[in-house]
C-alpha cells in the first residue's frame, strides 16, 4: 500500500530538461536531509517548474481533476468542524521524528482528574434558570414539535450558520435511489435492495481453463534444491552466490557457493546434534524453527535457511520484533504457537538489538510462545565430523518451509510449501525467465518471502546465479542504489516494486554514467496494482535514454498461496509490446469487463502480467460462493493448478480445503475436471491471446451495496487530489467497516505536520467528491491522523487490519475527521407514516374484540382501610402538630445529622410547635402579612426549614420552599431564586443571616436586581412572642403550600397543594409504608419540592414517626454518612435520590471491605426507596444492590417511586405487596408506541422496572395523548392519574384556564361512563398485569414509566426517548463520562463529555455515529465533544437537555470538537 512513490507526476519529471531535473533532485535531497523546510521546498520547486507547466499528467490525475471541476460548478459549502485551538498541537520537533522512535505527542488537556469518578469533576448539581421567559406551565398539548425551533437563540450565532450549511448539503439529492422498505405492522423488514435494472451483466460464454506451456525436461535438473546447492558448493566453490551491501549501498561481503555449502552443513550438524543431549535432541527432522534476521543481513539468513533444509527441519522466516507490542506481532505469536515452534535462529547482532527486560533477558513478546534463541554465527557452530553427511532425498510432498501471510482481518497464517513445490517452482521460474548460469540478479525485495525469496534465494542457487541484495534501509537513504548496482555489475535481471521505480526517478540526477542496457528483465512484482502502469511508463520514458529496453519490463503477479501466478516473458527486441486494457470502473464494480468508452474519467487502465506459468493451468472463479467458473467477460478470483503452489495453511485444515483444494464447477454446479486448483487471492481475467490481467486483490475488496470496489483504486483516486500538501503518499489506508447491514468505506491518511486546518478540510471534501464521481460510491468516514501514527508493516507499508481495529475501538486518535453517513446510508427503513382516521372509539372496540384489557390500575381503596388513629379527626396539618405538642410534647420528630454523623439539632413535638409560633408572630409583626400571602422559605436542608413551614401555616401564609443559591455559583443559581420569588408574588422571604447577607451582596447584585427583593426576615434569633390565636383555614380546599420546580425541559412550574391534598398525601404514604410513632426513617434527599419535600417536612408530623435527616451535600464530605447512619440507628426504611445512590455506587464501589471493617451492616433495611420523577434507572439500582449485597443489603429492598408535577406521589413501593417486577420490551416496537415483551438478551431489548406500587386511593389509566382515548395494555401511552392528593392546579402569572383544565381536570374522550376527572402526568408508560398477587388478593397490575412526553424526540415518524440513545452512546468508549441528545431542525445532536485526553475527542465521532445507526436506525447530524461537567444536571440528578440545546446554539459550550456529519 505504502509503496507508491513520492510526489510529482512521473511523466512530468521525465519531460523536463536535464539541468532542471538536477536542481529538483538537489531540492529533494535538501528536504530529505532537513536542510530546507517543506514550505521553502514547495516554493522553490513551484518556481523551478512554473515555466514547464501545463504539465502532462497521468490519466488518473486528469480524471480526478475533471471530476472535481464538475463538482465545483454545483458549488456546495460544507460546514467545517469546530475545533478548540489547544487540542491538536503538533510541535515541529515532534512532527519530524522518524517512524522508528515515534513517541506519543504530549497530552495537552486541562482535565487532570480523568481517573477519578465523574462526580468529582462535575460542578454541584444546580437548577438552572428556565430557558426563555417564565413558563409557569407545560407547553401546549402539541408536544411533539417542541424541539423543532431554537427558542430564544440568536440565529446569527456561529453554530446556527454551520447547521444551516449542513442542512443545505443534506438537501442535495442522494446519488443511489432510496431502496423502498416497507413497514410491516409488527416490525420493519429490511428488503433486499433490488438490483439496478441498468447494471451491466456478463454476456460471454463460460471460460475454459488456460494452460501454460509445458515444463521443459532438462536432463541435468537436480532431484532437489539441496542437491543443486551440494553440486555448486562442491564443484564451483569459488563462484559468487550472494552479495550484501552496507548502509551506503557499497558491497560489503560476498558469499560464495563453497562458503554457503560449508556453513549450511555446519549449521545443519549443530541443529541436529549439538543443541540437546544424544538421547534427547532438541530438534528432530520435521520440527519447525523460526528464522529471525533483519532485512539488511541476507547472508546470515541464506545460511540459516539452507542449514534448516539440510537438517530437514522446517524454517519459518518472520520479521524481527522491534517492540513488545508490534503491529500484528500478537498474530505472528499465534502462528509460532500453532506451528509448535520453541526455537528461534538469529544472528549475534540481531540478538543484541532485541528488546530486553531489566535483567537482560529477551522480553516476552505479546502473544508469543516461550522461545529458545540460537545464534547462528560461524564461530558458534560445530564442524561436522568427516563421516557426517546430510540426508538429501529426491524432492517429495514433505514440507520444506512455511511462509507467513497476513489475511484481511489481520490473522497470520502459515502457507506450507513442499520440497517438490519449491523445486518445481524454481524450474518454472527458470524456464519462464530464461535464467542461465552465472547471470547476475539485483534484488530490492524482501528476501524472506514472496518473489524476493523465490528468485533471490532459490532460483539463483538452482541456476548458479549471483544475487545482489539491496535492503530497504539502503533504498531509504540512497534510492538510486539499485540502478547503480545494475550498472556496476552489468546485471541481467532486477527484481523491484513500483515504489523502487518511483524512488529511482525521484533521485535520478541525470547520471550520464548509468547504463541499464545489460538488463534483459526488469521484474515488477506488484505489476498487479492499478498504479503500476503509470510507474512502468514513466520509468521507461526516463531511462530509455540509458539503454533500458522497452521489452525488458516484465510485470508479474504473485501470492503467498499460489506463488508466481503469471509473469511476462522477456520480449524480443522490435516485437510489438503487449496491449493495455482500459476498463470501465462502473463495469468493474459489478464484476464485468467493459471497455470504457463513455466517460474517460471513470476508467481503469491495466497492463497484462504475461502468461500462465510453464506447466501450470489457470481458471477464473466467482469470488464468493461455490467456485463457479466465470464467463469470459467477468472478473473473478484467479485460481492456478500446478505442482508449484503451496500445499496448505499450517494447522488449519478447514480453511486449507477452501483455498488449496478447489474443484471448479460449471453454472449447473457440477465439477469441471478433477484437478484441484489453488485460490490465489487475486482478482482478474484472462484477455485476448491468453494474457493475464489482474485488477485487484481479494483482501482489498470492498463490497458496498452489492457492488465491488478495490481499496487500491480508491487510494489512487485520493492521491490524485493534489494530495501532497496535506497528506503523505503511501500512508493511506482504505478499508470497510460493517455498519447497519452494509459495508461502509473508511479512508485514513497521515496528515503532514504543516498542513493547515483549511487545507486539510479542503482536501478531505475534494477526496469525497472525487471518489463519489469516479467510483460512484460514498465514503462513510475520512480521517486524518498525525504523521507517523499509523501502525506500519516491517517494510514501511500501512498495517491495514491493525488500523481498522484501532478505528473500531476508538484509539486511532485522528486530528481531523469527516463523516458522511447521510450520503452513504441509503438502506434505512422508510419513515413511519401515522395512520389517520382511526377514531379512539374504534380503537376501544378493536381492543375489546381482540380481548385486550384497557390499560388501567389502582392502589388500595382508601375507604375500606380502617384506622383507629386520632389523627383522622384533624383535617389540617397545623392542628395535628398542636395536638402532638400537647399529647406527646417530648417525642422527637426530627433529628438532623452533620457530615460526621452526629446529631446537630433535634426537634420534639413541643419544640417544633413553639418555634413555629415565634415565626408566625414575626410574620405578623415584621412582615405585616395577611392570611393568604405567599412567603418564600430560603433555608439549607434542616429543621429550620420545617419550623418556618409550620410557622407560615400558623400565620395563615402560603409557604414556598426554594433551594438557596450556591455561594460559589451565584450567576447560575440566583436567577432561579429570583424567578420563583417573582412568579410566586412572594410578600416576604424568610431566611437565616448568612443567606440574607448573600442575597444583598455585591456578587448577587451582578446576577440579579437586589434592590427589589421583597421584605427579608432573618429567623436566626427571634423574640419569645406568640400569636394570640393560630390561623385555621375555613375549608380544606384552601391552599396549603406552593411547590415550584424546574422540569428537565427547562420549564419552571409551580403547583398548588390544598390542605385536603396534603392530608390525603400523608395518609397514603403512612398506609403504604406502615408509619407510626415508634418507627424511625432516614431521609437523604433534597427537601425543596415534590415527594422529597413531603417526606422531609410533612410525613413525620402527620404519622408521628421519627425522621433522621441527612442533607445530601454532607455526603460529599463523607461518603459513608448515609449507610453508616442506617446501620447505627438500625433503620428499616430509608429514602434517597438517584444522585445519592450514584455517589455511593461510584465512590464506595471499591470500599466494601472498609465498610465491613467499620461494622456497617444493612441487613436491617426493609425498603430503600429512590425518590424520582423519571424512568427507573435499573442499571444503577442493580449495581447498588449487587455492591452492597456483601454487607447485608437485601436485593428486594431497593425500589423507586414515581411522581410528576400534577401528583407528586403516584407510586411508592411500601412494606407490603409483591416485589417490584422487571420486564424486557422490544425497542423497535416501543418507537411505534407499542409494547412487546421479549426474552432477556433479545436484540434491541430494553430492561424496564416497575416504579413501586400504586399508592392507596390512586387510580391510573394509560391514554393516547393525541386522541385522549384509553389504550390497551399492549400500547404505550400517557399516564393519567386520579387521586385525592392530586395538586389543584398550576400557580401561574396568567391563570390559563384551558391549560389548567387540560392538565388537571380532563376527561377521557370516551369509554368512561363515570366521567372521572383525570390529571395528565406528562409521562409515557404502560400497565402490565403480572402473575403476582396484590394485597387485595387480586392479580397485581404493574405500572412501568418509560419517559417524559416533553423529552421525546420525533424522528423519522418514530418516537425516541433520549435516555435510550444516551445509554447506547455511553457504552461505546471508556472516556465518555456523560452524554445528552436533543434535536434541532430534525437533526439529531449528540453531546458527549470526554473524561480522557483530548486526543481521544475525534475517536468518538465515528463510534457515536455507528452505534446510533446500528441500534436506533438514526443518522447523527452533529457530534459535540465537551469537557466533563458541561451537561447541566438539576438537583434531582436529571439532565437539562433544553438548557444544553440553547447553550449549544448560542455558542456558549466551548466544545473541544464539533463534527457536522454530512
Amino acid at each position: 500500500m505504502a509503496e507508491r512513490g513520492l510526489e510529482p507526476s512521473p511523466a512530468a519529471v521525465a519531460a523536463l530538461p536535464p539541468e532542471v531535473r538536477a536542481q529538483l533532485a538537489e531540492l529533494e535531497l535538501e528536504l530529505s536531509e532537513g536542510d530546507i523546510t517543506q514550505k521553502g521546498y514547495e516554493k522553490k520547486r513551484s518556481k523551478l517548474l512554473s515555466p514547464y507547466s501545463p504539465q502532462t499528467q497521468d490519466i488518473h490525475t486528469e480524471a480526478v481533476q475533471a471530476a472535481l471541476a464538475k463538482h465545483k460548478e454545483q458549488k456546495m459549502a460544507l460546514p467545517m468542524p469546530t475545533k478548540r485551538r489547544s487540542t491538536f498541537v503538533q510541535s515541529p520537533a515532534d512532527a519530524c521524528t522518524p517512524p522508528e522512535n515515534f513517541s506519543a505527542p504530549p497530552d495537552v488537556t486541562t482535565t487532570t482528574s480523568s481517573s477519578s469518578s465523574s462526580s468529582s469533576i462535575r460542578p454541584a448539581n444546580i437548577d438552572l434558570p428556565p430557558s426563555g421567559i417564565v413558563k409557569g406551565m407545560h407547553k401546549g398539548s402539541n408536544r411533539s414539535s417542541l424541539m423543532d425551533t431554537a427558542d430564544g437563540v440568536p440565529v446569527s450565532s456561529r453554530v446556527s450558520t454551520k447547521i444551516q450549511q449542513l442542512l443545505n448539503t443534506l438537501k442535495r439529492p442522494k446519488r443511489p435511489p432510496l431502496k423502498e422498505f416497507f413497514v410491516d405492522d409488527s416490525e420493519e423488514i429490511v428488503e433486499v435492495p433490488q438490483p439496478d435494472p441498468n447494471q451491466p451483466k456478463p454476456e460471454g460464454r463460460q471460460m475454459t481453463p488456460v494452460k501454460g506451456e509445458p515444463l521443459g525436461v532438462i536432463c541435468n535438473w537436480p532431484p532437489a534444491l539441496e542437491s543443486a546447492l551440494q553440486r555448486w558448493g562442491t564443484t564451483q566453490a569459488k563462484c559468487s552466490c550472494l552479495t550484501a551491501l552496507d548502509m551506503t549501498g557499497k558491497p560489503v561481503y560476498t558469499l560464495t557457493y563453497g562458503k554457503l555449502w560449508s556453513r549450511s552443513l555446519k549449521l545443519a550438524y549443530t541443529l541436529l546434534n549439538k543443541l540437546g543431549t544424544k538421547n534427547e535432541p532438541v530438534l528432530k527432522p520435521g520440527d519447525r524453527v523460526a528464522l529471525v534476521y533483519p532485512n539488511n543481513d541476507p547472508v546470515m539468513f541464506m545460511v540459516a535457511f539452507y542449514g534448516c533444509l539440510l537438517a530437514e527441519v522446517i524454517p519459518v522466516p518472520i520479521e524481527v520484533p522491534l517492540t513488545r507490542k508490534d503491529a500484528g506481532g500478537q498474530q505472528i505469536g499465534f502462528l509460532l504457537g500453532s506451528c509448535g515452534i520453541a526455537l528461534a535462529l538469529t544472528s549475534e547482532v540481531c540478538l543484541k538489538g532485541l528488546p530486553k527486560t531489566q535483567n537482560g533477558e529477551i522480553v516476552q513478546f505479546k502473544g508469543w510462545p516461550r522461545l529458545k534463541w540460537v545464534v547462528t554465527d560461524s564461530k558458534y557452530l560445530s564442524k561436522p565430523p568427516k563421516d557426517w553427511q546430510p540426508h538429501i532425498s529426491p524432492a517429495g510432498t514433505e514440507p520444506a518451509y512455511i511462509e507467513y501471510k497476513t489475511s484481511k482481518e489481520g490473522s497470520v497464517m502459515g502457507v506450507t510449501v513442499s520440497r517438490l513445490a519449491m523445486l518445481s517452482h524454481c524450474q518454472a521460474l527458470s524456464q519462464a525467465c530464461n535464467y542461465s548460469e552465472g547471470e547476475t540478479i539485483v534484488n530490492v525485495l524482501d528476501f524472506k518471502k514472496d518473489a524476493g525469496l523465490w528468485h533471490g534465494m532459490f532460483a539463483n542457487v538452482m541456476n548458479k546465479m549471483h544475487t545482489i541484495s539491496v535492503p530497504y534501509s539502503v533504498m531509504k537513504t540512497c534510492p538510486l542504489s539499485w540502478v547503480q548496482r545494475v550498472h556496476a555489475h552489468k546485471a541481467k535481471v532486477a527484481l523491484v516494486k513500483c515504489r523502487d521505480l518511483h524512488w529511482a526517478m525521484m533521485a535520478h540526477r541525470d547520471q550520464r554514467d548509468v547504463s541499464l542496457s545489460s538488463l534483459r528483465m526488469l521484474i515488477v512484482t506488484d505489476g498487479a496494482n492499478p498504479w503500476s502502469v503509470s510507474s512502468c511508463d514513466a520509468f521507461l520514458s526516463l531511462f530509455q535514454s540509458h539503454g533500458l529496453k522497452p521489452e525488458a519490463i516484465c510485470p508479474c503477479a504473485t501470492s503467498a498461496e499460489a506463488m508466481t501466478v503469471a509473469i511476462r516473458r522477456p520480449g524480443v527486441p522490435g516485437a510489438p509490446l503487449p496491449g493495455r486494457a482500459i476498463l470501465s470502473m462502473n463495469g468493474l464494480s459489478y464484476g464485468v469487463i467493459r471497455v470504457n468508452t463513455e466517460d474517460k474519467n471513470s476508467a481503469l487502465t491495466v497492463q497484462d502480467v504475461g502468461h500462465v506459468m510453464p506447466g501450470g493451468m489457470m481458471c477464473i472463479v466467482k469470488p464468493d460462493g461455490p467456485p463457479q467458473l466465470c464467463k469470459t467477460d467477468e472478473i473473478g478470483e484467479i485460481c492456478v493448478s500446478s505442482r508449484t503452489g503451496g500445499m496448505m495453511y499450517f494447522g488449519l485444515a478447514g480453511v486449507t480445503k477452501n483455498t488449496f483444494e478447489v474443484i471448479p464447477v460449471n453454472s449447473a454446479g457440477s465439477p469441471v475436471g478433477d484437478v484441484p486448483f489453488i485460490r490465489s487471492g487475486l482478482l482478474g481475467f484472462v484477455g485476448p491471446g491468453s494474457l493475464v490481467f489482474v485488477v485487484g486483490k481479494m483482501d482489498g475488496l470492498l463490497m458496498v451495496s452489492g457492488r465491488r470496489h478495490n481499496a487500491d483504486d480508491i487510494v489512487a483516486t485520493g492521491l490524485a487530489v493534489e494530495a501532497i500538501k496535506t497528506v503523505y503518499r503511501g500512508r493511506i489506508a482504505v478499508f470497510s467497516v460493517s455498519v447497519f447491514y452494509d459495508e461502509r468505506i473508511v479512508v485514513v491518511a497521515e496528515q503532514r505536520p504543516d498542513a493547515s486546518e483549511e487545507d486539510s478540510f479542503q482536501w478531505m471534501s475534494r477526496v469525497l467528491q472525487a471518489i463519489d464521481s469516479i467510483h460512484q460510491v460514498g465514503v462513510y468516514c475520512l480521517a486524518l491522523v498525525p504523521a507517523n501514527t499509523l501502525p506500519k508493516t516491517p517494510l514501511g507499508g500501512i498495517h491495514i487490519s491493525q488500523t481498522k481495529q484501532l478505528f473500531l475501538e476508538g484509539s486511532l486518535h485522528p486530528c481531523n475527521i469527516l463523516m458522511c453517513p447521510h450520503t452513504c446510508v441509503t438502506n434505512l427503513p422508510k419513515p413511519r407514516q401515522k395512520q389517520p382516521g382511526v377514531g379512539p372509539a374504534s380503537v376501544m372496540v378493536g381492543n375489546l374484540v381482540a380481548g385486550k384489557r384497557i390499560a388501567q390500575a389502582a392502589g388500595r381503596d382508601l375507604g375500606q382501610i380502617e384506622e383507629n388513629d386520632l389523627v383522622r379527626k384533624h383535617q389540617f396539618l397545623a392542628e395535628i402538630l398542636q395536638w402532638r405538642a400537647q399529647a406527646t410534647p417530648d417525642h422527637v420528630l426530627f433529628m438532623l445529622l452533620n457530615a460526621k454523623g452526629t446529631a446537630v439539632c433535634t426537634a420534639s413535638c413541643l419544640q417544633l410547635h413553639k418555634r413555629a409560633e415565634r415565626i408566625a408572630a414575626v410574620l405578623g409583626d415584621k412582615g405585616h402579612l395577611n392570611a393568604g400571602d405567599n412567603v418564600v422559605l430560603l433555608y439549607p436542608p434542616g429543621i429550620e426549614l420545617i419550623a418556618a413551614f409550620y410557622g407560615c401555616l400558623y400565620a395563615g401564609c402560603i409557604p414556598v420552599t426554594v433551594r438557596p443559591p450556591h455561594a460559589q455559583n451565584l450567576t447560575a443559581t440566583l436567577p432561579t431564586v429570583r424567578m420563583i420569588v417573582d412568579v410566586s408574588k412572594a410578600a416576604c422571604i424568610l431566611t437565616g443571616q448568612t443567606l440574607m447577607r448573600l442575597l444583598r451582596s455585591r456578587e448577587a447584585a451582578a446576577a440579579v436586581d437586589v434592590k427589589t427583593w421583597p421584605t427579608i426576615i432573618d429567623t436566626d434569633d427571634l423574640p419569645r412572642k406568640r400569636l394570640p390565636q393560630l390561623y385555621k383555614p375555613p375549608t380544606p380546599e384552601m391552599l396549603a403550600y406552593l411547590d415550584f420546580s424546574v422540569s428537565t425541559t427547562g420549564m419552571l412550574t409551580g403547583v398548588k397543594m390544598s390542605h385536603s391534598a396534603v392530608n390525603a398525601l400523608c395518609r397514603a404514604i403512612k398506609l403504604q409504608c406502615e408509619l407510626y410513632s415508634s418507627r424511625q426513617i432516614a431521609i437523604c434527599l433534597d427537601p425543596y419540592c415534590g415527594l422529597g419535600f413531603a417526606l422531609w417536612c410533612l410525613c413525620s408530623v402527620y404519622s408521628g414517626h421519627q425522621s433522621v435527616l441527612i442533607p445530601p451535600m454532607e455526603l460529599e464530605n463523607n461518603l459513608f454518612l448515609w449507610l453508616a447512619t442506617v446501620n447505627q440507628y438500625k433503620i428499616r426504611d430509608t429514602f434517597c435520590s438517584y444522585s445519592v445512590m450514584e455517589l455511593c455506587t461510584k465512590g464506595l464501589g471499591n470500599q466494601v471491605e472498609v465498610l465491613k471493617t467499620r461494622g456497617i451492616n444493612l441487613s436491617c433495611v426493609r425498603t430503600c426507596v429512590v425518590v424520582a420523577e423519571e424512568r427507573p434507572r435499573v442499571a444503577l439500582q442493580q449495581s447498588f444492590s449487587k455492591l452492597f449485597k456483601d454487607i447485608g443489603l437485601s436485593p428486594r429492598a431497593v425500589s423507586t417511586t414515581f411522581g410528576s408535577r400534577v401528583n407528586v406521589a403516584i407510586c411508592l413501593q411500601g412494606t407490603s405487596g409483591p416485589d417490584p417486577t422487571t420486564v424486557y420490551v422490544d425497542l423497535k416496537s416501543l418507537r411505534h408506541d407499542r409494547v412487546r415483551l421479549v426474552e432477556r438478551g433479545a436484540p434491541q431489548s430494553l430492561l424496564l422496572s416497575e416504579s413501586g406500587k400504586i399508592l392507596p386511593g390512586v387510580k391510573v389509566v394509560i391514554v393516547n395523548p393525541e386522541t385522549k382515548g384509553p389504550v390497551g395494555d399492549s400500547h404505550l401511552g400517557e399516564i393519567w392519574v386520579n387521586s385525592p392528593h392530586t395538586a389543584s392546579g398550576y400557580y401561574t402569572i396568567y391563570d390559563s384556564e384551558t391549560l389548567q383544565a387540560d392538565h388537571f381536570n380532563t376527561r377521557l374522550s370516551f369509554g368512561d361512563a363515570a366521567q372521572t376527572l383525570w390529571a395528565r402526568t406528562g409521562y409515557l408508560g404502560f400497565v402490565r398485569r403480572t402473575e403476582l398477587t396484590a394485597a387485595t388478593g387480586e392479580r397485581h397490575d404493574a405500572l412501568y414509566v418509560v419517559g417524559a412526553l416533553d423529552e421525546t424526540l420525533e424522528l423519522r415518524g418514530l418516537r425516541y426517548h433520549p435516555i435510550d440513545i444516551e445509554t447506547s452512546v455511553s457504552r461505546i468508549h471508556r472516556s465518555i463520562a456523560e452524554c445528552a441528545v436533543f434535536t434541532w431542525t430534525n437533526l439529531l445532536v449528540v453531546v458527549v463529555e470526554l473524561c480522557g485526553s483530548e486526543q481521544e475527542a475525534l475517536d468518538l465521532v465515528p463510534l457515536v455515529t455507528n452505534v446510533v445507526l446500528e441500534e436506533h436506525y438514526l443518522i447523527v447530524g452533529v457530534v459535540v465533544v465537551v469537557d466533563p461537567g458541561v451537561i447541566p444536571i438539576n438537583s434531582r440528578g436529571e439532565k437539562q437537555r433544553m438548557h444544553l440545546r440553547d447553550s449549544f446554539l448560542a455558542d456558549q459550550l466551548d466544545p473541544i470538537y464539533v463534527a457536522y456529519n454530512m
